[in-house]
């Protein structure tokens, strides 16, 4: 069992990690403004790291195994403020969040084969706020092995 969970994360995060970096790619070369150009090396370098995450745990390499920790500690928040945004999934994700507004408000949101990164200094007019349950999953799959 735990190795058809491995792979299974791990061929989430090599698909989602590749296509990711492969759209960071696209958006780093019409070189535009500094902060498009910021924010896309950042995600380069996010996706890369999972990307190469996702190959190590296939090859069943104990460094792979905390580098896919890591990697579903960075998918794991959702937050989207006015001040500051964030959010990063690579593969598949199922956000339980809570909109903040005058009545808060709980939904579930999820995709399977996509990949997504946000970082922003300005967010949204209504606040949200979750947690990525896949990603927490997975990582508690590695965590207890």
């Amino acid at each position: 069992m735990r190795i058809v969970l491995f792979r299974l994360i791990g061929i989430l995060e090599i698909a989602g990690g590749f296509y990711g970096a492969s759209a960071a790619l696209r958006r780093l070369l019409p070189l535009g403004s500094t902060h498009d150009s910021v924010a896309a090396l950042i995600a380069l370098a996010l996706f890369g790291f999972v990307l190469a995450a996702g190959v190590q745990l296939l090859d069943n390499n104990e460094r792979g195994v905390r580098m896919s920790r890591w990697a579903q500690l960075l998918q794991l928040p959702l937050i989207a403020t006015p001040m500051f945004s964030y959010a990063l999934h690579c593969g598949a994700f199922v956000n339980v969040y809570a909109t903040l507004q005058f009545a808060t408000r709980l939904g579930i949101d999820w995709h399977v084969g996509s990949q997504g990164f946000l970082l922003a200094a300005r967010g949204p007019a209504v606040s949200r706020l979750g947690i990525n349950l896949l990603a927490l999953l997975s990582w508690l799959a590695l965590k207890l092995r």
